[in-house]
């Protein structure tokens, strides 16, 4: 069937640490390699990037814009900088408009609490609160969700600068909520143990800083839709309508399990608390993951299934499958005309890796590629976890490929 996929958070090049490549042309070539139908704009607080967009995309109505092929919405990602009992509070936050006129009234407001053209994700001295009420009275239709909402640093329940529940962080204002964004670094079952996230439609997006990200994380519709329909499927967890989320395996995420990477210690949350969170090598603390910040939070036991819970898919991204398969980087000229050959022949990526019948697929591939995009699909996958600044390694094969299984060819690849 067809999709309607969606990332509604990325970055411009105007944001730090992003390519020079992040423009709408770099962005929209992505989105059609990946099978992305529509994209968040991200950065629209930034004086260029908003010029950019209003000089580039054209208006299809009901919130939707149109830029070569490629939908997109208005968004962007605001850091909101603060105090709150006696805590320093660092919390991302991503708004979507629907109309560029919009976009400008809030602007005009948010540049009273901070430099907006500094970054594309602009730092603001204002609490939640403060934001939800100058959005809402700016746009009734916006959507407010907050980011990566486990991320140590700066997540609505990160362990160093979050909180340990909604109300406490928006107040009156938890109920203008459109949905949470779950981060790489965890995934649903993992914030289906909080009763409390019940209520809210869960979303995963890449947050992308460089067009080769677009799409890692996604969120996958029914069929095309506008903005407001879109807002409504996501406040009321419309099954019909959002069928589920590509995620990230959370695992890789560098802050997943507790340690110490001085010590090569990685620890499940239950072994730090048998440990009283002392490292059983120097006797020092331990650093606390995301995988534990979540056991602290959460009221419920692993395996639980939220009525109404819109479902999810794990995926190991196509680039990634065939660096293994081919026993080089992701990065290389092997992997990228491998990666081109493949999905200009077989379709777009998520095609491929989510619905392509593997019969079809069998015939066209290299029988090492092929048996990668098998393995993902029946999760059969080597993990080890992240820990305490080191990446976790997710491998679609125990062992690297030798040489020899790679030489092997079938059809074009």
């Amino acid at each position: 069937m067809g999709y309607y996929i969606a990332d509604l958070h990325i970055h411009s090049k105007y944001s730090r640490a992003t390519s020079g490549h992040s423009d709408l042309d770099g962005l929209v070539h992505s989105a059609k390699l990946k099978g992305v139908n529509l994209l968040g704009t991200g950065d629209f607080t930034h004086t260029l990037w908003l010029a950019e967009l209003e000089g580039k995309l054209e208006y299809k109505g009901d919130g939707i814009y149109h830029y070569r092929g490629v939908d997109f919405i208005l968004t962007t990602e605001v850091s909101l900088i603060y105090s709150q009992a006696g805590k320093l509070r660092k919390v991302h936050i991503v708004i979507a408009l629907p109309e560029i006129k919009y976009v400008k009234e809030l602007n005009k407001e948010l540049m009273k609490y901070g430099k907006l053209d500094s970054d594309g994700r602009p730092m603001l001295g204002m609490d939640i609160p403060t934001l939800m009420k100058i959005v809402v009275n700016t746009c009734e239709d916006a959507m407010v969700i907050p980011a990566h909402i486990w991320t140590p640093w700066f997540g609505l329940f990160g362990s160093n600068s979050g909180f340990d529940s909604i109300i406490e962080a928006f107040g009156e204002y938890a109920d203008r909520i459109t949905a949470l964004e779950t981060g790489l670094s965890s995934d649903p079952p993992m914030n289906w143990r909080l009763s409390c996230l019940d209520k809210y439609a869960l979303v995963s997006n890449s947050d992308a800083h460089s067009p080769d990200n677009v799409g890692r994380e996604a969120n996958v519709f029914v069929k095309e839709m506008n903005y407001f329909e879109i807002k409504k499927a996501l406040e009321t967890k419309d099954r019909e309508k959002f069928l589920f989320t590509v995620e990230f395996f959370p695992e890789e995420g560098k802050y997943h399990y507790d340690g110490h990477r001085n010590c090569n210690v990685s620890l499940k949350p239950s072994e730090t608390k048998k440990l009283n969170g002392i490292c059983p090598v120097c006797g020092r603390p331990l650093t606390v993951g995301v995988l534990h910040r979540v056991e602290d939070l959460a009221d419920r036991e692993e395996g639980i299934l939220p009525e109404n819970a819109i479902p999810y898919r794990r995926l190991v991204p196509l680039r990634e499958i065939i660096a293994e398969a081919y026993n080089v980087g992701k990065g290389t000229k092997t992997v990228g005309n491998k990666y081109n050959d493949i999905v200009s022949t077989l379709g777009n990526e998520f095609h491929l890796l989510l619905e392509a019948p593997l019969k079809e697929v069998k015939r066209f591939l290299d029988p090492v590629v092929f048996q990668g995009i098998k393995n993902v699909r029946e999760e059969n996958l080597h993990i080890k976890p992240g820990y305490d600044g080191v990446y976790g390694i997710v491998r679609v094969f125990p062992e690297p490929v030798k040489q020899e299984k790679k030489i092997e060819r079938r059809g074009l690849f």
